[in-house]
């Protein structure tokens, strides 16, 4: 089934719903259509078009941010899917401090690498092996955990979700 992304009132993302939730949420007028899909929901006396984005009527505070969970797909997300060390595409998870030195599994531990520059550091610290990284790794907070917990995230989210992209440090 489809899923729509919701944004609060202040356009801040809040999670992914179905469409049909999505669909709910607009006939009872608590939110509006931002982005268009071209697929619908028919009945007998109405067709309902499935939006790709809503966003509420109201501000709904969230109590609490969780902190997201440690994962390849997260590690990804949270670099851009860019190598941290030379700019290319990452394809592999390298840990600043080695495991095998010691090094644990944490977000502050954890950057996406290209295969070559993840081959050239192995086993040693990123100033051993003559290697600078681009922003300092840390963890998620606030609504930058949404966007890494969206998984795979459709184009037209994509400038939504940008807001959650800066957070992240």
């Amino acid at each position: 089934m489809e899923r729509v992304l919701l944004l609060n009132a202040t356009f801040e993302p809040l999670c992914a719903v179905s469409a049909r939730r999505a669909v709910v949420l607009l006939l009872k007028q608590k939110a509006e259509v931002l982005e268009g899909d071209g697929s619908v929901f028919r009945s007998e006396k109405i067709s309902v078009a499935i939006p790709s984005v809503i966003r509420l009527n109201y501000f709904v505070k969230v109590p609490y941010y969780g902190r997201a969970n440690l994962s390849r797909k997260a590690v990804f997300a949270r670099d851009g899917w860019i190598c941290q060390y030379c700019g290319g595409s990452a394809e592999t998870v390298d840990h600043l401090v080695p495991r095998s030195r010691g090094g644990s599994h944490t977000w502050e531990n954890v950057v996406a690498a290209c295969r070559r520059c993840n081959g050239r550091k192995r086993d040693k610290l990123p100033t051993e092996a003559g290697l600078k990284l681009a922003r300092r790794p840390g963890a998620p907070r606030g609504p930058a955990t949404v966007s890494l917990e969206l998984g795979s995230v459709r184009p037209e989210w994509e400038r939504y979700l940008e807001y959650c992209r800066q957070q992240v440090v």
